[in-house]
């Protein structure tokens, strides 16, 4: 029996979980490893002689405080420092993607993120976050009369309502889009990784466990900056 895309999962043999639910349960574990690593690591600033100082060596807390000072550094050159605010959340958004990748990198599983309902879910997310952002910072209806460009009379108005009717459908379209480009990039990451390892199982595939850690990262990283331009881009007056 195959996986999702007939990649093989060791999810598969497990009690409840069919063809069509691997990527839940595969989603599932990454959630369970990207808590357990969260905990950790809290639990290790928390024991920390002063949690303000970084941790100065490249340990769990570490590597979370490099994360979040990266993240965070993306978010000012995109956002600014208003942006500030939601760099708890692009964070969680690019480790949690990130960790799901990495998944698909041990041998014997595939990552949730080669299924488009997993990609689509976490687009709807970003999505939400975005327009929300864009009514909290100037309401409803001037936030959808950006949608129409600068409105004036006569024949404009025409222009206006298409112009909003285009920008509405691609609005409506980003989740999907978001989804699908982080879809196609992981399953085409693992269907190669895939292959060499049938093809050259010892010495030639730690070329491409190489790309594919690659791959993860900047997939994870393109999905967050992309939701970085779509907040910054919704809260700005004159976009």
């Amino acid at each position: 029996m195959a996986s999702e895309g007939g990649h093989f999962s060791w999810l598969q043999f497990a009690p409840g979980v069919e063809h069509e639910t691997i990527h839940v349960a595969t989603f599932a574990v990454g959630a369970v490893v990207f808590l357990g690593l969260g905990v950790a690591a809290t639990a290790a600033l928390k024991s920390a002689p002063n949690p303000a100082e970084p941790s100065g060596k490249f340990n769990l807390r570490g590597f979370f405080e490099i994360m979040l000072e990266f993240i965070t550094k993306q978010s000012d050159d995109i956002i600014g420092h208003a942006g500030r605010k939601f760099v708890p959340f692009f964070t969680f958004l690019f480790l949690f993607i990130f960790f799901n990748n990495l998944v698909g990198l041990l041998p014997g599983m595939t990552p949730a993120t080669d299924n488009i309902n997993t990609t689509f879910a976490i687009g709807i997310i970003s999505f939400i976050l975005y327009n929300a952002v864009g009514i909290k910072e100037q309401g409803l209806i001037p936030y959808l009369k950006h949608f129409a460009g600068p409105v004036t009379k006569g024949f404009f108005v025409i222009i206006a309502i298409l112009l909003f009717a285009i920008e509405l459908i691609s609005h409506l379209f980003r989740p999907f889009t978001l989804g699908l480009r982080l879809m196609g990039n992981m399953t085409g990451d693992h269907t190669v990784l895939g292959t060499f390892l049938n093809l050259v199982p010892v010495g030639v595939p730690v070329i491409f466990y190489g790309l594919g850690l690659f791959v993860c990262f900047v997939q994870a990283l393109v999905f967050t900056l992309l939701s970085m331009v779509y907040v910054s881009m919704a809260q700005a007056h004159d976009h």
